[in-house]
């Protein structure tokens, strides 16, 4: 059961169209696993096509309509999916790796930590996954910005919690702390940065020169 989610003006801002690509596929993800959120965009979305509705009316040029026609013959645009598929990952990050996370090329980082980076189209955003070793866990760091976590597989904890697939986290600049994964199976994690992490403690400050943004 998710028992983390998204703050409700993420959800809002998803439900409009304005929340930055790599963050939206993020906050899609989570919809996938958790119905109550999914509702709740719903309902936002419902609220903005009734205040749409009632706005009066603005004559537009011929070529405005142009594009808006032209664009109704596009593909449809990635949205989210109604459940998590048999592979246990939502359906929109599968299309985005093109298969199994297990496939994918990961770098090592630490002795728990292996990273893959992947292309969300967003030149703004890391957009990644995250996998820490069982038992294992992620050098206690802070972020030099935010940071969006959605869990895949198995589960972490930190100072404020235990997560599990599906719940979502959200960290803020100079929120430090160190996830262990839980013993038993390795835990995956999609997450969404705008600057690189921070390791704040000695054994572990020489790698910080080496952090860069892999955005794109």
């Amino acid at each position: 059961m998710v028992k983390h989610h998204p703050p409700i003006e993420f959800l809002t801002e998803y439900a409009s169209g304005a929340l930055p690509i790599a963050q939206a596929a993020c906050v899609s993800a989570h919809l996938s696993y958790c119905h109550r959120c999914h509702q709740q965009v719903d309902a936002l979305e419902g609220l903005g096509g009734v205040m749409l509705e009632r706005l009066a009316p603005e004559v537009v040029s011929e070529s405005v309509l142009e594009t808006v026609l032209a664009r109704l013959d596009e593909p449809a645009p990635l949205h989210y999916g109604k459940s998590v598929d048999d592979g246990g990952l939502p359906s929109l990050l599968r299309r985005i790796i093109n298969g199994d996370y297990s496939q994918l090329t990961w770098k090592r980082l630490t002795s728990s930590l292996s990273i893959s980076y992947l292309k969300s189209g967003d030149t703004d955003y890391e957009f990644a996954l995250y996998r820490i070793a069982s038992g294992g866990a992620i050098p206690h760091h802070d972020h030099r910005g935010s940071e969006m976590t959605l869990v895949l597989h198995g589960g972490f904890s930190d100072e404020r919690g235990e997560y599990h697939p599906g719940d979502f986290v959200y960290r803020t600049a100079d929120e430090e702390h160190a996830p262990r994964a839980i013993p038993g199976e390795d835990c995956v994690c999609l997450a969404v940065l705008d600057a690189p992490l921070r390791f704040t403690r000695w054994r572990h400050r020489w790698i910080n020169p080496f952090l860069q943004l892999r955005a794109g």
